[in-house]
């Protein structure tokens, strides 16, 4: 099922929805903002909204970015009771390395796991998508500047950055460990379109091959 608005104010938040078996089918893809809430709340997934802060350089430390987003970040530790917030940001450069760093830190966190704590991301800029396992299904959320994505602790999940990560997310932990995975060995992520297909998809749809074609 294929649903995407006409026009948009922003980059949208978008959704690609696909059975988890050995050949995965796709059930919907969307960026319609009422259908992705209503989708992930029906796996106890939470998305909202803030406005994006204009001004903040690519790059900006951590202490700038907590700074701009004061207000934000203070309620929803008033709401939830998180002990620990940083800043995880992955910007593309000219350096030698950079090709073997992004490799590196895609491969982290792209095979399937869970956590002991809940997964919550602000996306302040870039972009990324979290694979949500849930039922027999996988939920790709594709994350955009101003996308507060919650993810309950043992949420089966893995998050694909891309071959070329650009993006910068605020993270909220009840544990000062901070990000700790538990991996399940399971390859679906092998099988599942990944960030680059993804984002290649919505780019054809909005390009006008919306029939799918």
């Amino acid at each position: 099922m294929l649903k995407l608005a006409a026009t948009h104010n922003r980059s949208m938040t978008y959704l690609t929805v696909y059975t988890d078996g050995d050949t995965p089918e796709t059930l919907l893809e969307t960026d319609d903002a009422a259908e992705i809430t209503a989708a992930l709340k029906a796996i106890d997934v939470r998305l909202r909204t803030w406005e994006v802060v204009d001004g903040l350089a690519t790059g900006a430390s951590q202490e700038e970015i907590l700074a701009a987003y004061r207000d934000e970040v203070s309620r929803v530790i008033a709401e939830e009771g998180y002990t620990l917030v940083d800043v995880a940001q992955l910007h593309p450069d000219d350096s030698t390395d950079w090709p073997e760093r992004a490799a590196a830190a895609r491969r982290k966190f792209l095979a399937e796991h869970t956590h002991d704590d809940d997964e919550v991301r602000f996306f302040v800029g870039g972009s990324g998508i979290f694979y949500l396992h849930v039922d027999g299904k996988v939920h790709a959320v594709l994350c955009e500047p101003g996308d507060l994505l919650s993810v309950p602790k043992n949420t089966t999940h893995w998050f694909d950055m891309g071959t070329s990560p650009d993006f910068t997310a605020i993270r909220f932990f009840h544990d000062d460990d901070g990000w700790v995975g538990d991996f399940t060995g399971d390859p679906i992520a092998e099988r599942i379109p990944d960030f680059d297909a993804i984002v290649a998809r919505r780019a054809s749809l909005a390009a006008g091959g919306r029939d799918g074609r």
